[in-house]
């Protein structure tokens, strides 16, 4: 270590005895109710500031895709960033660090310092509603990723809270669930990207997930949050409850939960005071909480004589977001089919075709949560016009709409706010759309809030029979062109209370309409007395609106033909804010409405077809091998078109790779399981789940394998070595992988190293990722990839010991391009312990 490595490491230590220090002295200053109001939410996004011992005010936020700060408008627009499951995609640690980068100076930028990400959990059947906010199948690419997120929030002075800490690996039930799984499985594939990250990027807090595991809630389990995350892991931040998840006093106390949010009604104030009076929960248990929360606060700079852990000076430099953004996307985009090196259009086609309803209007993150409005939007549609110019013919057609929801009306709107007998104040909306959260426009209380009238003046584009909607929860009153057409109650279907917000139920209404017709719309809102979430200043619904348009026999017709003028036809496809989303898991794997059909049809009609899919996870591709060229393009953020049109035009090659397995036909996947019985979810796969499973299945191959991606040039891998480490606790071996690149331009390839058994214990997977690297080289270069492998790929839970086991004997280090594709291999013989 160098002179100036020493000075750092002793300016580190000295600033966090200074913390230490300035933490214990608010501490003391605290009797038990001021202590206790440390530990609930003081609204919707923050925790309360004391003035007394110099404590500021804590703000925390959403953000897996994106920080949206204390407001949820378009007002106050986000950057928006591609999906996790895209930046996994990339396999680039240093990329997304730089992306946990941009999601700190955003944070800043929203005065945010906590963001609620990222999401860790994992993905154990494909029919998981949230899998796009995840990264992967693969606890070790899991972990790797989220690590270099956490580790980018923070070098942003910005903490983080990776979630849902532990086994939400489904949306069903999610509130009530108890997830059954065996303590060896927990330990090898749930735990184990949590445990990673505490290790790695040392996270300043973690969530507590809603379900249950193996009988108490998370947000009360003590062995799992105190024993296993505090106590071996050596976690040191705050566990804060997932939004309403903390549910009894002194179970969560107890169980080593610190924050309950939302507030200011929690199961801590003035009930934990009262349990700790009654000796139901010692005060030392509060002053560990409270300890642990002044600890953040400290490190985020809001806790008078404590330096914070990232002083200004020290803060990354600005970045570009929208560039990011755009690298991000087009890093992450996985090209799976590439017959005849149809890919890149170059040069550019004389005439395209460019079809599907995503083309127009894509997905550019998914449902809930992880959903931000937007500063800008570039559509695949504005970025190969932008992108082609004058060059090419560009057509553009809808083919299929999957939408089974009609969108946000697209004429501005008036809100009213009104109380019980006048109005409170008002606001312009952009469109249909009513979505605040946390607080409402111009400060009005939400306790005096009592309806909500949209107005608007909708002008005919077209005659005919026009449709509207009204979507949400609640009593609703539609009115136009002087005509009463709903007055009547939606009800939210199945338990989960945040139904209402996140995938709401819809009614239709028709009005015939001459063209250039302008009536009045009127949509009043009434709200409830009350709900799971009143007084956390939520309103959200939409009037939506839609033109007479062909039918869908029409519209594919009519993008047939385009396609059949067209030099390329480039179809996007993809999944709707139905199918995936926080809140509700898939019912199936099929892409929505009739866009497979579209994708038959066109590729009947020319041989150059191109399909992009936009969705977060997994879909059925039943076309797949009838067309030229597949691109996943995940939900790609805020600079889709842009991104796109690089890939598809070859200023920028495809450097994704699945970080899950994709399965040919939905009866294939090894775990379909994910509605609870009885309240129970059992885990009855164990280990075997994803690639660990399909490479186990005989008769039934994936349609791509973990791991798959193509480039614009080719590989060939030569060489490999390994050599054990000794001295050192966590690293078993360093592996050496030599490769050329044999195409004609310049690429990136992510070498995957896997450590295989010699298969004598089935109860282990045969194989699993040991590591990987990325790396680039020029036309007829030799790259060269180092990858450290951990000691933990040979190590196996005994569940009797309690403890990790070396598994010792001959294992095989196999190197390639997927799980599927490992044309190096070599023994390595690991020692007993």
């Amino acid at each position: 270590m160098n002179r100036k490595e020493n000075n750092l490491r002793e300016t580190a230590v000295t600033a966090d005895a200074r913390r230490a220090a300035a933490v214990e002295t608010a501490l003391a200053r605290l009797d038990l109710p001021a202590k206790v109001a440390l530990l609930a939410g003081a609204d919707m996004w923050s925790l309360p500031a004391d003035e007394e011992i110099g404590l500021g005010r804590l703000v925390m936020s959403d953000g897996p895709a994106g920080v949206r700060g204390e407001q949820w408008t378009p007002d106050d627009p986000s950057v928006a960033l591609p999906s996790p499951t895209a930046l996994a995609a990339t396999w680039d640690l240093d990329l997304v660090r730089r992306a946990g980068r941009l999601l700190a100076q955003e944070a800043r930028r929203k005065g945010a310092h906590v963001v609620l990400a990222p999401t860790v959990n994992l993905h154990r059947s494909p029919l998981g509603g949230r899998h796009f906010e995840c990264y992967s199948e693969d606890p070790l690419l899991t972990g790797e990723i989220g690590a270099a997120l956490v580790s980018g929030v923070q070098d942003g002075g910005v903490g983080t809270t990776p979630k849902h800490f532990v086994a939400n690996d489904s949306e069903t039930d999610r509130y009530t669930v108890d997830v059954r799984v065996d303590e060896r499985t927990l330990r090898e594939l749930y735990l184990a990207p949590f445990e990673a990250i505490v290790k790695k990027a040392h996270p300043w807090g973690l969530m507590a997930a809603y379900n249950a595991v193996n009988g108490p809630t998370m947000s009360e389990h003590t062995e799992l949050n105190t024993t296993v995350l505090r106590e071996e892991w050596g976690f040191d931040g705050i566990l804060v409850s997932d939004w309403t998840g903390a549910r009894d006093t002194v179970r969560a106390a107890l169980g080593g939960l610190d924050i309950a949010m939302p507030g200011p009604a929690t199961v801590y104030g003035e009930h934990l005071v009262r349990a700790v009076h009654e000796g139901l929960v010692p005060e030392t248990v509060v002053d560990d909480m409270a300890r642990r929360v002044l600890r953040l606060a400290a490190r985020v700079g809001l806790l008078a004589g404590a330096p914070a852990a990232v002083p200004a000076a020290d803060l990354p430099a600005p970045i570009d977001g929208e560039a990011l953004v755009r690298e991000l996307a087009a890093r992450s985009f996985v090209l799976l089919r590439n017959e005849g090196g149809v890919l890149p259009l170059d040069p550019a086609p004389a005439s395209l075709a460019l079809l599907g309803a995503a083309a127009a209007e894509p997905r550019i993150g998914g449902g809930g949560s992880a959903q931000v409005f937007p500063t800008a939007l570039v559509t695949p549609l504005d970025g190969l016009r932008t992108a082609l110019g004058d060059r090419t013919r560009l057509v553009h057609a809808v083919g299929a709409d999957p939408r089974t929801f009609l969108p946000p009306a697209a004429f501005p709107c008036r809100a009213e706010l009104r109380g019980a007998e006048d109005s409170l104040g008002a606001t312009a909306l952009a469109d249909g759309g009513v979505r605040w959260l946390g607080a409402l426009p111009g400060g009005v209380p939400f306790e005096d809030l009592g309806e909500v009238r949209l107005t608007g003046t909708l002008t005919a584009g077209a005659a005919g029979r026009h449709q509207l909607a009204v979507r949400g929860v609640g009593r609703f009153r539609l009115e136009a062109d002087g005509q009463v057409l709903f007055d009547g109650l939606l009800h939210a279907e199945g338990e989960d209370p945040a139904a209402a917000f996140l995938n709401p139920p819809e009614r239709r209404v028709e009005l015939d309409l001459a063209e250039g017709r302008q009536v009045a719309v009127t949509l009043t809102y009434t709200m409830p007395e009350a709900g799971d979430f009143a007084g956390f200043g939520l309103v959200s619904f939409t009037l939506g609106h839609a033109e007479p348009a062909p039918s869908a026999e029409e519209l594919i017709e009519q993008a047939v033909a385009a396609a059949r003028d067209a030099e390329v036809a480039v179809v996007v496809v993809g999944t709707t804010e139905e199918v995936e989303s926080e809140g509700v898991d898939r019912a199936g794997l099929r892409l929505p409405g009739r866009q497979d059909e579209l994708v038959a049809r066109v590729a009947a009609a020319n041989p150059r077809t191109v399909v992009v899919v936009n969705a977060g996870a997994p879909v059925l591709m039943p076309w797949r091998e009838d067309v030229a060229a597949v691109l996943l393009g995940w939900f790609p953020g805020q600079q889709a078109g842009e991104a796109l049109a690089d890939v598809l035009l070859g200023t920028v090659e495809p450097a994704g790779r699945l970080p899950t397995t994709w399965p040919a036909e939905e009866a294939d996947s090894p775990v379909r399981e994910v509605t609870p019985t009885d309240g129970r979810l059992d885990y009855s796969e164990g280990l075997f789940t994803g690639y660990r499973a399909w490479q186990r299945r005989a008769g039934a191959a994936p349609a791509y394998w973990f791991g798959v991606g193509q480039g614009y040039t080719a590989w060939s891998y030569e060489s490999l070595e390994a050599r054990l480490l000794d001295g050192t606790a966590d690293a078993l071996a360093e592996v050496t992988v030599r490769l050329r690149n044999t195409g004609e331009r310049p690429g990136r390839e992510v070498v995957q190293v896997y450590l295989a058994t010699d298969g004598s214990d089935r109860s282990r997977p045969d194989r699993q990722l040991a590591g990987f690297a990325v790396v680039e080289a020029a036309p007829g270069a030799v790259a060269t990839a180092r990858i450290t492998v951990p000691r933990r790929a040979v190590e196996s839970w005994d569940t009797a010991a309690r403890a990790w086991r070396v598994n010792p004997g001959v294992h095989t280090v196999e190197a390639g391009r997927s799980a599927g594709d490992r044309p190096l291999a070599i023994a390595l013989v690991v020692p007993q312990d």
